[in-house]
C-alpha cells in the first residue's frame, strides 16, 4: 500500500512539473527607442474632455511583458509616460473574482454588482452610468472596443440588465440610447435600420459623409473584430476623437471609453504572442491619445483595466528571450493598474476601487458643467 502511495505521489510531481513546464513560452527581448515621459501641468480648469482607455484582462505583468517585448527593461509603456499612478480592488458583490459586466457597472455606475450584471445592483435595480450623469453636464459621449459593441465592458456604459448574455436586448438599448458613436463588433445583435438621427456604418470611411448632429454605431465583424480585416483600436479611437470634437460643438465636453478587448482573449487562452499584438495596438492607442492630450490643457486621460486574466508570470531571462508562465485560464484576483494625465489625474493615485473611478470621473465632468443644448 505505501509503494502504491508513493508511486502516486511521484506520478502528481511529475504531473505537476509536467504541466508548468508546458506552459512555460519565451518571449524575445525587444529594443526600440522609448518615448518620452509626461509631466503633470498646473491645470487651471476642470477637464472639458475625458477619455478612459480599458485593457480588458491586462495586469500589471502583462504590462511589465509589453516593455520588455516591445523595447527592452527601460523601455516606456504608454502607461509608463503618464505621472499619476495608482492600485485598483477589483471584486464583485459576489465574489472575490470579478468579470467584465461587473467591473464595468462598479466604475460606470459606482455600484458594485454581481457578476454577469450589467448597469444593475445586486437587486437587479437599474443606477444610471456616467455617461447618462454627465449629460446633464454637456457631454456627448462615446465608445470603442475591439469586441462587440454588446459585450460586457462596453454595455456597462448605456445598459441595464441583469444578464451580459442577453445580447440582442443590450444592442436594442444602445440603439435607443443617447451614445453619439459606438465603434466595434457586433452584426449579429443588430437590425440595422437607419433612423433620422441614428446611421449604421460598415465602414470607417463612411463617417465622412455622416453629419456629427446624428448617432453612428459603427460594425466591423459579426462579434469581436478579426484582425485580419477589421479596423484596429487606434484607427477606431481616431475616428471617434475627430467625430466627438466636431460633434461637442457649443460645450466643447465629451466622454470616450476605448477597449483594447481582446488583450483578455489571448490570455484566455494562454497566448502570450498574440496577447502581444493586441497590447501593442492597445498601447499606440494611448501613445495617440497622450499626444493629442498633452497639445491641450483640458483633456484627461485614464488608462486602467477591469481585471487580470491568466495570471501571467514573468519568471526569467533567458538569453535574448524572457521566460513567461501563466497559472490561469480565467480572472485572477490580482489589483489592476490605473494611470493618469491631464487635469484632475491626481485623483487617481494611491489605492482606489471601481466604484471611486465612477466618482471622480462624474465629479470632475460637474465641475466643468455647462448647459449649451447638444
Amino acid at each position: 500500500m505505501k509503494r502504491v502511495l508513493v508511486i502516486l505521489a511521484l506520478l502528481a510531481i511529475s504531473a505537476i512539473y509536467f504541466l508548468q513546464s508546458n506552459d512555460q513560452e519565451k518571449v524575445k527581448i525587444g529594443s526600440s527607442a522609448s518615448p518620452e515621459k509626461l509631466t503633470q501641468r498646473d491645470y487651471q480648469d476642470p477637464p472639458k474632455k475625458i477619455i478612459l482607455l480599458i485593457g480588458d484582462g491586462m495586469g500589471l505583468n502583462h504590462i511589465l511583458l509589453g516593455r520588455i517585448a516591445f523595447g527592452g527593461p527601460e523601455f516606456n509603456m504608454a502607461m509608463d509616460r503618464m505621472p499619476v499612478f495608482g492600485i485598483v480592488t477589483t471584486h464583485s458583490v459576489d465574489d472575490l473574482y470579478t468579470d467584465s459586466a461587473a467591473s464595468s457597472t462598479a466604475w460606470n455606475t459606482g455600484f458594485k454588482t454581481k457578476n454577469r450584471f450589467i448597469g444593475v445592483t445586486a437587486d437587479k435595480e437599474p443606477k444610471k452610468n456616467i455617461s447618462e450623469i454627465i449629460k446633464d453636464f454637456g457631454f456627448i459621449s462615446g465608445l470603442v472596443a475591439t469586441s462587440s459593441v454588446t459585450h460586457a465592458t462596453p454595455a456597462a456604459q448605456y445598459a441595464h440588465t441583469d444578464s451580459r448574455y442577453k445580447e440582442e436586448l443590450i444592442a436594442q438599448q444602445l440603439v435607443e440610447s443617447e451614445i453619439r458613436i459606438a465603434l466595434g463588433g457586433g452584426t449579429e445583435f443588430f437590425e440595422q435600420e437607419n433612423k433620422q438621427d441614428l446611421f449604421f456604418i460598415e465602414d470607417l470611411s463612411e463617417l465622412k459623409n455622416i453629419s456629427t448632429d446624428s448617432r453612428v454605431i459603427g460594425l466591423f465583424a459579426e462579434d469581436g473584430i478579426e484582425r485580419s480585416d477589421g479596423p484596429s483600436q487606434i484607427a477606431m479611437t481616431k475616428a471617434a476623437l475627430e467625430f466627438l470634437s466636431s460633434a461637442a460643438k457649443d460645450c466643447n465636453n465629451f466622454f470616450l471609453m476605448s477597449e483594447g478587448s481582446q488583450i483578455d482573449w489571448e490570455s484566455h487562452d494562454n497566448k502570450a504572442d498574440e496577447m502581444l499584438v493586441e497590447l501593442k495596438d492597445f498601447n499606440e492607442t494611448i501613445n495617440y491619445v497622450l499626444d493629442y492630450a498633452a497639445t491641450r490643457d483640458d483633456t484627461l486621460v485614464i488608462v486602467s483595466s477591469d481585471h487580470e486574466t491568466g495570471g501571467l508570470d514573468v519568471i526569467k531571462q533567458s538569453g535574448d528571450d524572457v521566460v513567461i508562465g501563466w497559472t490561469s485560464g480565467s480572472h485572477t484576483l490580482a489589483p489592476v493598474g490605473i494611470f493618469a494625465y491631464g487635469p484632475g489625474a491626481e485623483k487617481f493615485s494611491g489605492k482606489i476601487d471601481q466604484t471611486e473611478i465612477f466618482k471622480i470621473i462624474t465629479g470632475l465632468a460637474s465641475e466643468a458643467s455647462c448647459s449649451a443644448d447638444q
